[in-house]
């Protein structure tokens, strides 16, 4: 393994998660998409987070709540197709990071804060959402869509060609 490069398993583990997690966001994109009743409203009301004011305010202002209801919505599916496809893979992570960061902060797992929202279990402090923005980080900073995705083809169609060292 050359220094600094990450070998070909490791690339193809970190390849399969940026897949895996893309899916996860391109689901969770669609579900909303096709449910006519989804709202973040419910999620937004019963924030208890460090952000509880800014998230109630924005729950209870319909205009603000409906563009976040469609950044959420088509948001999640873009970056979920683009994580997938391997296409603008670093602002792809960075746009997911920066979504399951406002998931996490409307209804952190910290001591004292309690939910009327049913969890899937009992966390303190790390639960899925921080689990998942540290996928995002790996895959951010790995960039495997040069290894495997579009943006491959990208950097092989745009990227300036490597002059020859002089003799």
């Amino acid at each position: 393994m050359e220094e600094g490069k990450l070998s070909r398993s490791a690339m193809i583990a970190i390849t399969v998660l940026r897949v895996v997690v893309g899916w996860h966001f391109l689901y969770e994109g669609i579900a909303k998409l096709t449910s006519p009743s989804w709202s973040a409203a419910g999620y937004m009301k019963v924030s208890r987070g460090p952000f509880a004011a800014f998230f109630h305010w924005i729950a209870g202002q319909p205009q603000l709540l409906d563009k976040a209801n469609l950044i959420t919505m088509y948001g999640l599916a873009i970056v979920g197709v683009l994580l997938i496809l391997g296409l603008f893979t670093r602002l792809a992570a960075v746009g997911g990071i920066g979504f399951v960061l406002l998931f996490y902060l409307c209804n952190p797992p910290f001591v004292g804060y309690f939910y009327s929202i049913p969890t899937e279990g009992s966390y303190l402090i790390v639960n899925k959402n921080l689990v998942e923005v540290c996928a995002l980080a790996v895959i951010l900073v790995t960039r495997s869509g040069l290894f495997a995705g579009l943006d491959r083809i990208l950097h092989g169609l745009f990227a300036r060609p490597r002059r020859l060292a002089a003799a």
